[in-house]
């Protein structure tokens, strides 16, 4: 089969139950313990470092000693029905074990139907900013989160997967978590801003992109960071506003202006085989931005320096070089012949409001009836076996 979606006949997908392979997560979360940081920055960053304060608004996340705070809550929904949704209101007392305990985790994903989760942050899902600029804080803290989730995916005989943040404090630092990371077991980096810590590329990435190269990792962008301007300004959480903004976030709204900006930036004229992963935007928008980018970069180039600086045709780029998850999206499903397949993989977001826990073999059927098995085989099982190396994940259930 082509690594685009087949729209022949043949054998369809139709139910679950014909599934005989292990379903891999692409994209699940963890609700850092309150202790995360507390029990793992020095001393002297203690008081900064993020912890959770009770309030009678249920528990809430302060950073950088109360310079920001965010209510435990729509991160932390498992389990509840859409009308006990709220923004805040939750303590750790309350919410599903499987946030932050491993056998809880691994038994919801039981539960669940899922063999193997990569996993993404809660707490720090805004990027290392939100800890403060202080550069000596930042790398603390980063460094305490990428401990505490390798300690979590201890023991579940590699079926937890975890993923290391990156600080916002420049190329060295990034370069040396990253390989600090590795070496605990991480399968690959989340950054928040460019690698010299702006959201402005610089000739100085190009060190930290060469190494992710020659290191095989996929480098993600996860929805909710790497935002510029209003964007980075969400309303508040309980207005209608607010799920307009949510709504355009799943649509692809603020990852679209980062993949513009990495595509046309040169990087991958210089690095071909770097994996660029975009987290949780889902895959809908991906054909008409190809089709609109392609169209401007014929009709530009000349004028630009296209003609001499970035010969290869921006939706080659992307096919090559860009991954992708997605939730719940028939769209981008019936778009699929559109899209490199083999780099599109199907994600829960378990513990977060897009999760149907512990019915998303209901969303699998919604997402892939119809479609080719072969195809719904690499969204959920072979490209994340794949892109993060899972040689230990059985390419059949017993």
């Amino acid at each position: 089969m082509s690594r685009y979606g087949s729209t022949s006949s043949g054998d369809l997908f139709s139910e679950v139950a014909s599934i005989d392979y292990p379903i891999l997560d692409a994209d699940a979360h963890v609700n850092e313990p309150p202790d995360t940081w507390q029990d793992r920055v020095p001393a002297k960053w203690r008081e900064r470092a993020p912890k959770v304060v009770k309030s009678d608004r249920g528990d809430m996340w302060s950073f950088d000693d109360g310079k920001t705070m965010r209510a435990v809550g729509l991160t932390a929904t498992a389990g509840l029905s859409y009308p006990q949704f709220a923004p805040s209101g939750f303590a750790y007392e309350s919410i599903r074990p499987g946030s932050f305990d491993t056998k809880a985790r691994l038994a919801d994903m039981d539960a669940d139907g899922i063999w193997l989760q990569v996993l993404y942050p809660s707490v720090t899902l805004a990027g290392a900013k939100v800890y403060g600029s202080e550069p000596e804080l930042q790398r603390a803290c980063v460094r305490a989160y990428n401990d505490w989730i390798s300690e979590f995916c201890e023991g579940s005989d590699g079926r937890l997967v975890p993923q290391a943040i990156l600080s916002t404090t420049g190329v060295d630092d990034a370069i040396s978590e990253t390989e600090r990371a590795l070496a605990l077991g991480h399968r690959g980096v989340v950054i928040s801003s460019f690698p010299n810590g702006t959201l402005d590329a610089a000739p100085e990435d190009d060190r930290f992109w060469s190494f992710a190269q020659e290191a095989d990792i996929p480098v993600a962008v996860h929805i909710g960071s790497f935002l510029k301007g209003t964007a980075a300004n969400s309303p508040p959480l309980d207005t209608l506003a607010f799920m307009g903004v949510a709504g355009a976030s799943k649509a692809g709204a603020y990852t679209i202006p980062v993949v513009c900006d990495l595509i046309f930036s040169g990087i991958f004229e210089r690095f071909p085989r770097l994996k660029l992963l975009l987290v949780e935007a889902n895959i809908g928008w991906i054909p008409t931005v190809l089709e609109q980018v392609d169209d401007m970069y014929l009709r530009y180039r000349w004028f630009t320096n296209g003609v001499e600086h970035m010969p290869t045709m921006p939706s080659r780029t992307f096919h090559r070089n860009f991954y992708a998850t997605f939730m719940v999206d028939t769209v981008g499903i019936e778009l699929r012949h559109r899209m490199n397949v083999d780099h599109l993989m199907w994600s829960t977001d378990y513990p977060h409001t897009g999760t149907d826990w512990p019915n998303n073999r209901v969303s699998i059927e919604r997402n892939f009836r119809g479609v080719e098995r072969g195809t719904v085989k690499k969204m959920l099982h072979d490209n994340c076996r794949a892109l993060y190396k899972l040689d230990h994940v059985p390419e059949t259930l017993d």
